[in-house]
């Protein structure tokens, strides 16, 4: 998955304007007896497509309603990855991705010397030769957006976005790629602030805004395919101060499959039963 070059942002987050519905009970008086009236039947609930959205918190209250009966909870996919490099050129690798959701990533960028990166939670590790050579304490976007987020309570998905610097008070409607979006926040007409747009019709994330250690960077998630009940960005493409620089291209995508919780313990990064392991 792509390591967005961002710099953490684990300050407290600024207050997002949350609207406040206030319900009041009028009272009436009893009227004078008459003939019952014939028995109505209560309205039945909207469902989640039906969702008006308006606001960040009803966005993501709605990716949740819309998906969470039916999105996998664990998924692996091969990933080819192309790093575009400063000095001219490509390097391009096979990545393999395991997912457990919510909040479980695992990243083998070299299976044949055991490394590579490891998300739990808010926690990040990183592995050389089968050994852990860091640890830190961060979010990823990607991950958050595009997955946990229909498998987790949406307060807690909000939360997060509040951690990663999202302003959650802005938020607009556009077009990007000739479909219509949700942009959360940011006003119109700024492209600077931290933000991530979402497809009016799906709710699947489609392009994310933001700053990193080397500059403005432009993640766009493209060619969403469906499975296991969820959908897929099986690209994605990122742009650091206009240039690309790396691209993502997932295959051999599997939902719902079984695996083991060690493959997610920073200490059993090594001994864990692969899932690329044949008869594992």
């Amino acid at each position: 998955m792509t390591q967005l070059y961002r710099r953490p942002r684990l300050s407290t987050p600024r207050l997002a304007g949350v609207g406040l519905f206030i319900f009041a009970a009028a009272c009436h008086r009893r009227p004078p007896v008459a003939a019952p009236a014939p028995a109505t039947s209560a309205p039945k609930p909207s469902p989640p497509e039906a969702m008006v959205i308006s606001n960040a918190a009803t966005a993501v209250d709605a990716m949740r309603a819309r998906y969470a009966p039916s999105w996998f909870k664990t998924l692996t996919f091969v990933q080819k990855t192309t790093l575009y490099l400063p000095s001219g050129g490509d390097l391009v690798q096979t990545w393999y991705n395991a997912l457990s959701l919510p909040g479980r990533m695992r990243v083998d960028t070299d299976r044949k010397s055991r490394g590579g990166v490891l998300y739990v939670g808010d926690s990040v590790f990183t592995f050389a030769s089968g050994k852990r050579t860091s640890s830190d304490s961060r979010l990823y976007d990607v991950r958050v957006l595009a997955f946990d987020s229909y498998t987790q309570p949406a307060s807690r998905t909000q939360a997060q976005l509040r951690r990663l610097g999202y302003d959650l008070s802005k938020f607009h409607e556009g077009t990007w790629l000739g479909r219509p979006v949700y942009v959360i926040g940011a006003t119109r007409g700024d492209t600077t602030s931290e933000q991530f747009w979402l497809d009016r019709d799906r709710l699947v994330v489609v392009r994310m805004i933001g700053s990193g250690r080397q500059g403005r960077t432009d993640t766009h998630l493209t060619n969403y395919v469906q499975t296991g009940g969820g959908w897929v960005a099986t690209e994605i493409t990122q742009l650091v101060n206009g240039k690309r620089r790396i691209v993502e291209q997932y295959s051999d995508l599997r939902p719902n499959v079984s695996l083991s919780d060690d493959l997610f313990d920073p200490k059993s990064w090594s001994s864990a039963a692969h899932w690329t392991t044949p008869g594992r």
